[in-house]
């Protein structure tokens, strides 16, 4: 199949890039490069375009029989103080990509959703029929784009698949890509980056939390077993043709701190650090159940947090010494 992948020189799309063409895909990357890098698209095609270029849009659909949308600005804290940004971009822009595929005929879609539609949820794991409540403006673009999706189906026939994310985290076993961000404000680069001698200490913040040590718990799934999760999902949308909205995690909480312990064990160093006040709007716990995708896709996260933490840890040294 021709696959567009929209955002597919950044962190997730990169990997799922990778992981298509080997399940037999041929894939075009459509990015803007604002937060992507030409480096992660290595040895695709590439078109450098924005998602609210329509024109440019609808000359890479007439190619494709599906795309898989990644194309997503991600900060919730910088959603609640710009969200004019994050609704031109992950509503508005979304909404072109989406319309330019319909009128192309393309009604194969797997869209980068996220756990932060479920806001603060009442029952942890969190299950897919757990109220959509989000909290951050974030979670309410993606939300809105779920809503649009389940409305084009019913209306126009489109397939799609939305694939609710947890905490991605690691890299490629091989070391040639991994996550690239700047500002970067995922845990584990930066337990990683505090590890070393003389660095900023990593701020933990809040450990008064109701859980086992007081830090914020999470489900960290490797960006790889994601990865496999959206070549699973298009094939989903070939044979079966439902559409479906499925969680993806390892079904197990880590704490902030088993990060840290995780990464202390992995570099062989300790990771400074620095306890400070929450942020307003971090859930104690964020924990999928991952039973739907098992049954529907038939995937399973497969990668632990060590392998996470090694991997993420390969690609920091190996990107470091490129730089």
């Amino acid at each position: 199949m021709n696959v567009l992948v929209i955002g597919g020189a950044g962190y997730i799309g990169s990997h799922t890039a990778r992981v298509l063409r080997r399940h037999g895909h041929q894939v075009i990357i459509y990015d803007n490069l604002s937060t992507g890098h030409d480096f992660l698209a290595e040895g695709f095609e590439l078109v450098v375009g924005d998602i609210c270029d329509e024109g440019k849009l609808r000359r890479e659909l007439g190619r494709v029989e599906a795309v898989v949308h990644f194309a997503a600005h991600a900060y919730v804290g910088e959603s609640s103080a710009n969200p004019r940004k994050y609704f031109r971009n992950n509503v508005e822009g979304a909404l072109t990509l989406l319309n330019a595929a319909m009128d192309y005929g393309v009604k194969r879609f797997v869209f980068s959703s996220t756990c932060a539609v479920y806001g603060t949820p009442g029952k942890v794991p969190i299950k897919e029929d757990t109220p959509r409540q989000p909290i951050n403006p974030y979670g309410v673009t993606k939300l809105f784009m779920e809503n649009a999706l389940e409305a084009y189906d019913r209306a126009y026939g489109l397939r799609f698949g939305a694939l609710r994310y947890f905490n991605a985290a690691g890299a490629d076993e091989s070391g040639e890509i991994g996550e690239v961000h700047d500002p970067e404000t995922h845990l584990i680069p930066l337990a990683l980056a505090a590890s070393r001698k003389g660095a900023t200490p990593l701020q933990i913040f809040g450990t008064d939390y109701p859980t086992v040590d007081g830090t914020c718990v999470r489900d960290y799934v490797h960006v790889n077993d994601l990865a496999e999760a959206h070549a699973l999902a298009l094939r989903r949308l070939e044979d079966d043709g439902e559409s479906f909205a499925v969680n993806l995690g390892t079904g197990q909480g880590q704490s902030v701190l088993d990060i840290v312990k995780t990464v202390e064990g992995v570099t062989g160093n300790r990771v400074n650090r620095v306890a400070v006040a929450r942020r307003a709007g971090d859930p104690p716990a964020l924990v999928a159940d991952p039973r739907r995708a098992q049954g529907l896709l038939k995937w399973k996260a497969t990668r632990s947090l060590h392998d996470i933490v090694s991997t993420a840890w390969k690609w920091m040294q190996v990107h470091e010494s490129k730089n």
